[in-house]
């Protein structure tokens, strides 16, 4: 089969998938890469087959799938290991576990962090936590909240939502004995990894809730930061509104 054939034979998960006719080749095996994460052919933290295996089960040129890779890598959804392969990227690996955590100290040095989770519970989604996370009003959502801390230093509340079907066996108990990131937990657990995450930022004054769980003085400028992250085939499956406290950080990004 010819590369061109697989324009009419293949369609490719994504945003725009009624202009899949339009779309580059590489593109549609990154889209069919990606329909093979997300149906959990090849798990986080797994080898997927070499390129030429790929070019191969697609019949396609190895520098077409090699393309397609580059680009998954790019975005963090793989890991490419010299000598050894490329690897599904997984919340456990280092380069990978805080990439969505933006806040950086002003004197650029890394600083160990604790996590505090003060509640975790089930209730009916709002109106507002619904259309975020694509369910109805009323449906089950797993709600917790937990400050993080930098040099012991409270300096993060997170509340965050996540869908109740997914994360069913969620509870308080689990996340207090689980003692890494909370990514790699629902990862692990619920076989939901966190692959792209959209947000809004904007400057806000803190509650009296927020001041007494950060240890500030009532009204102190925070930074608010809510984030939709998303999986495979872009579900969202959490919204997270955190409070920053920007003391001694700022937020940092990388425009291209």
């Amino acid at each position: 089969m010819t590369e061109s054939r697989l324009l009419d034979r293949k369609q490719p998960l994504g945003r725009t998938s009624h202009s899949a006719a339009f779309s580059p080749l590489y593109q549609q095996i990154k889209g069919l890469i990606l329909q093979g994460l997300d149906r959990g052919e090849w798990k986080p933290g797994e080898a997927i087959p070499s390129e030429l295996e790929l070019a191969g089960r697609f019949q396609v040129s190895q520098g077409t799938v090699r393309k397609a890779i580059d680009e998954l890598a790019a975005d963090n959804l793989l890991i490419r290991r010299q000598g050894k392969g490329t690897y599904v990227a997984t919340h456990n690996e280092a380069r990978v576990r805080y990439r969505f955590l933006r806040l950086t100290p002003d004197d650029g040095g890394p600083q160990p962090s604790t996590s505090e989770i003060l509640d975790c519970r089930r209730t009916k989604a709002s109106a507002e936590i619904a259309s975020a996370l694509g369910l109805r009003a009323g449906d089950a959502v797993v709600n917790l909240r937990r400050v993080l801390s930098f040099a012991d230093i409270p300096t993060i509340l997170d509340d965050i939502w996540l869908p109740g079907g997914p994360f069913k066996g969620l509870t308080l108990e689990s996340l207090l004995r689980y003692r890494g990131p909370m990514y790699a937990l629902l990862e692990t657990e619920f076989g939901v990894s966190m692959v792209r995450a959209d947000e809004k930022i904007r400057a806000v004054s803190a509650t009296a809730s927020q001041a007494e769980l950060l240890q500030i003085p009532l009204a102190s400028p925070l930074l608010q930061v809510e984030r939709i992250a998303y999986t495979y085939g872009d579900r969202p499956m959490e919204l997270r509104r955190g409070h920053y406290v920007t003391e001694r950080y700022h937020y940092r990004n990388s425009l291209n």
